[in-house]
């Protein structure tokens, strides 16, 4: 019998870098920064559910966003939308999944799709054929698999994945499947370009692929801190001891999955997706995912002149008019209660003017 397939949705990112649109209880996974009409959660839950049913999906989430989520996502019952007791990072997230996996399965193994709720992603039958490819993958060789992006840029704010191209690829000549053979953490400008040139590299999407059984073998070797707190919490969770598995989830350090499981697992595969992909991260993005005026610039929200103005990001949230004269190449957001203006060249490092205003 094939493996039941099932999706999480990571929603739990508190997206800083899209301050002052985006707050602590408004992160920017909930708001409509790839399309005027939806959420960038409720695109991730659209395009996913598609693919495995909307039954099938699951969001992972922080205990002050549950509600939030909920109420964005009538469609999907509310107790497929976890709320880890404490942010313990996206290892301690997938960790706690597992735990409530097994409490409610424990005799199953799943196929699980990990998903980020801020991607940009098209089209959709060549995502479908993606996720196909890897689910198919892990499904017949184990291991744990990461979904990469061919590089277009010497990008500094994405991880990378080294594939083994001497290898004989599997999957399809679509979506080809490579063994892994290591993650790298967002490098400098010289060694992107080095990366870029090389043909060895993709970026690391921050979506993955496994079997739980195989999760859970790698886990055990690679995490052994995380392996033995699932263990714990899993029959505390199935006896309806939340505040139990809470507290030894309390326990746990918070650490990245690629730090603990992509860079010390032993059985690990990339399937190059055939999507286009975006990682949604900071204003600047908007320059890829919104229609531009004549002069370049992106224009959003409520009455806004732009004279001799080019290549500039403009937000307004208000019912303020907002002016913005003889300028290039800079964000300008206007929410009711905070401005931000800086260079685009410096839209990643907009979580410094939260650190400012928040010591």
């Amino acid at each position: 019998m094939s493996n039941e397939r099932i999706a999480v949705i990571m929603a739990g990112g508190s997206g800083e870098r899209f301050w002052p649109a985006s707050r602590k209880l408004r992160p920017k996974q909930l708001l409509k920064l790839a399309s005027p009409d939806e959420t960038m959660m409720e695109q991730s839950v659209g395009r996913i559910s598609d693919l495995v049913g909307l039954e099938r999906v699951y969001v992972a989430t922080v205990p002050y966003l549950q509600d939030s989520c909920r109420a964005h996502l009538p469609q999907i019952a509310p107790e497929r939308i976890l709320a880890e007791p404490h942010k313990r990072n996206t290892m301690g997230c997938l960790s706690w999944f597992a735990a409530n996996l097994f409490a409610k399965n424990p005799a199953t193994d799943i196929s699980v799709v990990v998903l980020s709720a801020d991607h940009l992603i098209s089209p959709q039958s060549q995502f479908e054929e993606t996720v196909t490819v890897a689910f198919d993958a892990v499904e017949a060789n184990g291991g744990l698999l990461n979904l990469g992006i061919r590089p277009t840029r010497p990008e500094t704010g994405y991880g990378y994945l080294q594939v083994d191209r001497e290898a004989p690829a599997m999957g399809t000549p679509g979506v080809p499947v490579r063994r892994l053979k290591r993650t790298v953490e967002k490098p400098d400008l010289a060694t992107a370009q080095e990366y870029l040139a090389s043909g060895e590299f993709l970026w690391s999407s921050g979506m993955f692929v496994y079997t739980l059984s195989a999760f859970m073998r790698e886990c055990e070797n690679a995490s052994p801190e995380h392996f033995a707190a699932i263990q714990a919490m899993t029959p505390l969770l199935a006896a309806g001891d939340v505040a139990g598995a809470a507290a030894i989830f309390e326990t746990l350090t918070s650490i990245s999955y690629d730090y603990a499981m992509g860079e010390r697992a032993t059985n690990t595969w990339t399937a190059e997706a055939s999507f286009d992909w975006d990682d949604i991260g900071a204003w600047d993005a908007l320059d890829r995912t919104m229609p531009h005026d004549e002069n370049g610039n992106v224009q959003q929200g409520g009455t806004l002149a732009l004279v001799n103005t080019k290549n500039s990001i403009v937000v307004n949230e208000t019912s303020r008019s907002v002016g913005v004269l003889g300028m290039e190449d800079v964000v300008v957001v206007v929410t009711e209660d905070a401005i931000l203006v800086c260079p685009k060249s410096e839209a990643q490092r907009v979580r410094a003017v939260v650190e400012a205003l928040n010591p």
